[in-house]
């Protein structure tokens, strides 16, 4: 009697799938577009021959359903002892509720999908998606202090994304985990599939290969497959990083930057603005990062792509005498703002004429807008979530200050052209807060510096030049601002004027240690991490996204969301079909 109880216990605790002897993908629940293309695809655990499962969808054999995709049976992947059967570009016409049921020697493995169609009718004929990279609420809250200031406890301005009418709250979790990453996150909202971390447009399942995972097909891709639409990328990061890399990207690893290079150049995006120039430059050239001779500077320009590599040069750019457009600013990661408009610290000497993100967006508006069928463009502040993890809060509330700079530039294009959604959000959170103030002014050691409550008091940032960002950033009575999860470090309670903060390094054990670089400086305070000692930096937390819009289809941004709803919400307001 036991034994049965416990068994009972034991599958009303453990989900389906541990115990199902096959894999489909698409997953349980998972939702797409009718007629997006994905790949389909069956794990046996066992060698099975071709035709020995029976595989049903709503009760017909599947290939009745998936028709336009081409199907390929493997007995042994990968050389194991174990099968697969694929349907490679399969896609589905009708919308409706899915049921896929897999039986081979007498087991059974079931998925459900919900299959969605577009209204008839376009809403938007442009979408523009700014992703904060890590945007917190701590970043929207002090990038408003240190732009606007508080007087008697109200806000001196606004920040343009404070007056962005629709509101929402998005899951970011993955499919292997509560705590995730921008490659998945991103990838979500591009593909409107979750996945696994490290992922960019794909399914992750057993394959060895990074390139032979079940594809979802990406928004920069259905674009130019089922529309007429410019596509823009714009990022102080690399281009192939996760987040511009996920609009058009299908591979296992983000990691895979050389390769992300062609997928870019495949897809042919009309407007790219970025870093990452390494990675288009063939191995023999000064700076590049790749492992063969294949240029893909020249490749694009001979493409019909204008290149340009500073802002002197994309000043001279504008939608009259450009159709598509390359701009590679830096050999890796953009400079943060900090550092390039108001630090003479040396670490932009190598580029010392990058453009600011608001330059990148308006001359992405300026190309994209010639099209007459309308355009999406994303637009990523990448350096909140990299400073983020250095646990510089400056640079990151500067970069954020930055995005909201350049959302004010989209906010002037959608007035003009009111059928025009914006959308404004992150792709994951740190856990980052604003506790109160740190007063030099006070007695005794650093730590009682800090005023929380009525001790915190008012700031002594000034905006005189009215550039929307502090005139010094290392004045004498300043935020206090604090993460959650860190490894090792010194806490200096003092902005880092000299470059990005490098909390730990890696000791003579092979793990992470506080940098004693930052040991000296006066009042610094060792604080032992709580992440493990493996951890070189701050990490993402898994709180919940805000998400904003303002434009046609914004009503459709409210209340809690999964990350992957948003791709259905841009596919709505263009009706792509």
């Amino acid at each position: 009697m036991k034994s049965r109880y416990l068994a009972a216990l034991l599958a009303a605790a453990v989900p389906f799938a541990a115990w199902a002897d096959s894999v489909i993908y698409p997953i349980d629940r998972a939702t797409m577009m009718a007629g997006a293309k994905f790949d389909f695809k069956v794990e046996f655990d066992e060698v099975i021959s071709d035709g020995q499962a029976k595989i049903l969808i709503n009760g017909q054999d599947f290939k009745k359903t998936l028709a336009d995709g081409r199907v390929e049976f493997v007995a042994r992947e990968d050389g194991k002892n174990v099968s697969a059967l694929w349907v490679r570009d399969a896609s589905i016409k009708r919308a409706g509720d899915y049921r896929v049921d897999v039986t081979v020697n007498g087991k059974k493995t079931s998925v459900n999908w919900n299959v969605y169609a577009t209204p008839a009718r376009a809403k938007a004929k442009n979408v523009i998606l700014f992703i904060g990279d890590g945007l917190s609420m701590a970043h929207r809250t002090g990038a408003r202090i240190l732009s606007k200031g508080v007087t008697e406890g109200k806000a001196n301005g606004r920040l343009a994304m404070d007056d962005l009418p629709y509101m929402g709250l998005i899951g970011t979790s993955s499919t292997d985990s509560i705590a995730t990453d921008s490659a998945n996150t991103m990838s979500a909202y591009m593909t409107g599939h979750k996945s696994a971390v490290n992922a960019l447009g794909v399914y992750a399942s057993r394959s060895e290969s990074n390139f032979n995972h079940p594809k979802q097909e990406t928004l920069g891709k259905l674009l130019k497959r089922r529309t007429n639409k410019a596509v823009g990328i714009v990022s102080d990061a690399e281009l192939q990083d996760a987040t511009p890399a996920a609009v058009v990207a299908q591979t296992r690893r983000r990691s895979e930057k050389a390769a992300i290079t062609e997928m870019l150049f495949d897809a042919k995006p009309d407007v790219l603005l970025g870093g990452g120039a390494a990675y288009f430059m063939p191995q023999g050239t000064a700076g590049s990062k790749r492992k063969d001779d294949k240029d893909f500077v020249a490749a694009f320009k001979n493409a019909g792509y204008r290149l340009v590599s500073n802002a002197g040069e994309l000043r001279q750019v504008s939608g009259k005498n450009t159709d598509k457009l390359l701009g590679l600013f830096h050999t890796g990661n953009m400079n943060t703002v900090l550092d390039r408009r108001f630090l003479n610290n040396g670490s932009t000497k190598n580029f010392p004429d990058q453009p600011d993100l608001t330059e990148m967006t308006k001359t992405a508006l300026d190309v994209l807008s010639k099209n007459k069928d309308g355009f999406f463009l994303m637009v990523e502040s990448a350096m909140i979530d990299k400073a983020s993890h250095s646990l510089d809060w400056e640079r990151a509330m500067a970069s954020t200050i930055m995005m909201d700079q350049a959302l004010a530039v989209a906010k002037d294009f959608a007035k003009k052209n009111p059928d025009t959604l914006i959308i404004v959000t992150g792709d994951h959170t740190h856990g980052i807060s604003i506790v109160g103030t740190v007063d030099d002014g006070k007695p005794g050691d650093m730590r009682e510096k800090v005023g929380t409550y009525q001790h915190a008091g008012w700031l002594d940032y000034q905006d005189k030049n009215g550039d929307g960002y502090p005139d010094n950033w290392d004045v004498s009575k300043r935020l206090a601002v604090f993460f959650a999860a860190y490894p090792d470090y010194y806490e200096t309670f003092r902005p880092k004027l000299d470059g990005q903060f490098n909390p730990a390094l890696k000791d003579s054990q092979g793990q992470y240690a506080a940098n004693s670089k930052y040991k000296d400086v006066p009042g610094a305070v060792l604080r032992e991490g709580n992440l493990p000692r493996s951890a070189d930096s701050g990490v993402h937390s898994v709180d919940d996204m805000v998400v904003q819009a303002v434009g046609p289809g914004a009503e459709n941004v409210r209340g809690y969301m999964e990350n992957s709803d948003l791709f259905k919400i841009i596919v709505d307001a263009f009706a792509v079909k």
